[in-house]
């Protein structure tokens, strides 16, 4: 169907189940699911190791020179020079392997700035999901293995990473509303609520193209 929406970017705070959500709303629709095989594909393409892709994943580079201004022709297919920083090569590579996921059809793709990547797409519905910290830290505990007296800690820290890295590569305030379709509070809701939710507006939007 011409101009469906039916490309769905995640995006998380830690400990609020972003993924697992995301892998079985992928499992509901029967489409693809898309996380670390990005950073798979990404080491296969680029010939980068896996090993680097995962410890400079979600770290901004520290030089204003780069910034996602001076590259945005990169973003848009352009080969990556080896003169950027290696964090600013990743970011790139993973930029161009989430265009490519999302080129071959619906699929749901979680983090790494994919709803930046995909902003010219009208196929896309983008997702932000957060909860309570309560919620966030019994996961942590009970699915993480984090020590309760580390939990909180350890939430702060990934947010604050996470929203360092979004804000760095695309000027944008990660966790804004106005940045996604549609914001959850899956603590409110649930795993599967949460699911159920997202499947009804994925429904509703798809019948309602966006412009690009």
């Amino acid at each position: 169907m011409a101009d469906t929406r039916t490309i769905i970017t995640i995006s998380r705070q830690y400990g609020s189940g972003g993924r697992y959500i995301g892998r079985k709303l992928a499992e509901a629709l029967d489409i693809p699911f898309y996380d670390k095989e990005i950073i798979l594909r990404s080491a296969e393409e680029s010939g980068i190791s896996r090993e680097i892709f995962e410890q400079l994943e979600e770290k901004p580079t520290n030089s204003l020179l780069y910034s996602l201004s001076l590259n945005a022709g990169l973003l848009r297919g352009g080969t990556v020079s080896p003169e950027l920083p290696l964090s600013d090569q990743v970011f790139l590579i993973q930029s161009e392997i989430i265009r490519k996921m999302a080129n071959q059809g619906p699929c749901v793709i979680v983090g790494r700035c994919s709803e930046y990547v995909l902003r010219d797409r009208s196929d896309c519905i983008n997702v932000f999901l957060y909860s309570t910290m309560e919620d966030r830290i019994a996961r942590a505990t009970t699915y993480y293995g984090l020590p309760l007296e580390k939990a909180k800690e350890k939430l702060a820290k990934m947010d604050k990473k996470r929203a360092s890295y979004y804000n760095f590569y695309t000027n944008l305030k990660w966790g804004q509303a106005e940045n996604y379709d549609l914001c959850v509070n899956t603590a409110s809701l649930g795993v599967d609520g949460t699911v159920e939710l997202l499947q009804k507006f994925i429904e509703t939007e798809s019948r309602h193209p966006k412009k690009a």
